[in-house]
């Protein structure tokens, strides 16, 4: 079974665009080069791939597999290309690394940063993701290194240790509850919001620790970042509900209350997880160890 690349590409396309007309356009070829090309992809395989009818093209679960397997390896290419791009340019290394909220913006500053000194010739992709993604990602080879929370899947990985992750609740110094050390999540819930954006992982926590209690979460506003948060948990517009190295380290300069959260979820674990640390390049190999004394280091802070 031969794959061609720019059959997978149309495939693609066309998934995107669900039409075969605007898939020839993006792929630059003619529409009836473009339905050969998809006839004989489909004679290749064995299977069809699509449905046509007035509506559009639809994806056949053949298809739909496909359309997973053409995405990865276009996706591994453009990775290749750039990789090969920075290598002519006198880059030695390119890490692709995905994280959690927490990790990004409480954790990996410091530990890249002393990388990213001792090693001038390898670069860093981080992204931002949540944590089902980012073991998505790893799982796909999409990336290298990935930092998440340790609920999450993470079958056919390896997964090290790295972090505690506790969530705590910070309040003004003139709120109700500012009179309190600990607070059970079920009573911070007759006070308004402040929450993070619907996409993030911690307002995910927060909404499903809600549901059981049968009483809905009163989000005042909705903002992209913990220093928002805790700008606007300052103004006493609403408490909120974020991690404590967060929370601390903009206590420093802001007048808010930290309470402890009681509830067992509150304290998570954080991971890393790639696929197989053997085969990852010595440079990458190098973050994963710097990562771990990281987390050993906060340990013993702890």
């Amino acid at each position: 079974m031969h794959f061609d690349l720019t059959d997978l590409r149309l495939f693609v396309y066309i998934a995107e665009e669900n039409s075969l007309t605007r898939a020839s356009v993006r792929a630059h070829m003619s529409l009836p080069a473009a339905s050969i090309r998809i006839k004989n992809l489909e004679d290749s395989i064995g299977t069809k791939l699509i449905n046509r009818d007035t509506h559009g093209i639809t994806l056949r679960p053949p298809g739909q597999a496909l359309l997973r397997h053409a995405r990865l390896v276009l996706a591994q290419l453009e990775n290749l290309r750039g990789d090969m791009q920075e290598y002519a340019q006198g880059i030695k290394g390119h890490v692709r690394m995905f994280a959690n909220t927490t990790a990004t913006a409480e954790f990996l500053p410091a530990v890249l940063r002393s990388f990213l000194v001792s090693h001038p010739d390898v670069n860093i992709d981080l992204r931002e993701h949540l944590s089902n993604d980012v073991v998505r990602a790893i799982s796909e080879g999409i990336a290298d290194i990935g930092v998440a929370a340790g609920s999450v899947r993470t079958e056919g990985l390896q997964v090290i240790p790295y972090r505690k992750d506790r969530l705590v609740v910070a309040t003004a110094s003139s709120h109700p509850l500012a009179t309190r050390d600990d607070v059970n999540f079920s009573d911070t819930l007759e006070y308004e919001y402040i929450g993070l954006y619907e996409g993030s992982i911690i307002h995910s926590f927060v909404q499903q620790a809600a549901g059981p209690l049968s009483k809905s979460l009163k989000t005042r506003i909705q903002v992209s970042n913990f220093d928002s948060v805790c700008r606007m948990i300052e103004a006493n517009v609403g408490i909120g509900i974020l991690p404590e190295s967060a929370a601390r380290r903009h206590a420093k300069s802001l007048d808010l209350k930290i309470l402890h959260l009681n509830d067992d979820w509150a304290m998570r674990n954080l991971i890393i997880c790639v696929r197989d640390l053997d085969t990852l390049p010595s440079f990458a190999r190098e973050l994963v160890d710097l990562l771990v004394a990281d987390g050993d280091a906060s340990h013993g802070r702890s």
